[in-house]
């Protein structure tokens, strides 16, 4: 069964729709934070950042770990993990912009590696 996820992909596709959901997030709070200063309170909650972060570093391990063992290419790996780590870093900005950016940064970049690493397990 495992095997069949990484095979299919899914744990990437999982992966990759983690991320595009962080995006809207992230875009999200910010329109609603330019139009409603005050409505941006429970967007902005910081457990809601660290959960987020968590199921993506564990989503992350999971799917890229498996997959650089089974097709044995490290750059989804790489590539995944500067996403990740540029997200993590983004969690100790100021709430004024840059923190998004970041984050949509990161994001991008951990869904690339995903993307990668779906391709890479297809060929393999």
């Amino acid at each position: 069964m495992s095997s069949l996820l990484v095979r299919e992909g899914m744990l990437d596709r999982l992966a990759i729709g983690l991320s595009g959901i962080c995006l809207v997030h992230c875009i999200a709070t910010s329109l609603i934070l330019a139009l409603a200063a005050s409505a941006g309170g429970l967007l902005f909650d910081p457990l809601v950042h660290e959960i987020g972060l968590g199921v993506a570093i564990l989503l992350g391990a999971l799917a890229l770990g498996r997959g650089a063992m089974m097709h044995g290419q490290m750059l989804p790996v790489a590539i995944g993990s500067l996403g990740l780590g540029v997200m993590m870093g983004a969690m100790s900005l100021p709430h004024d912009g840059s923190e998004s950016l970041f984050t949509i940064v990161g994001v991008a970049l951990l869904a690339y590696g995903h993307h990668l690493n779906g391709r890479a397990a297809a060929l393999a």
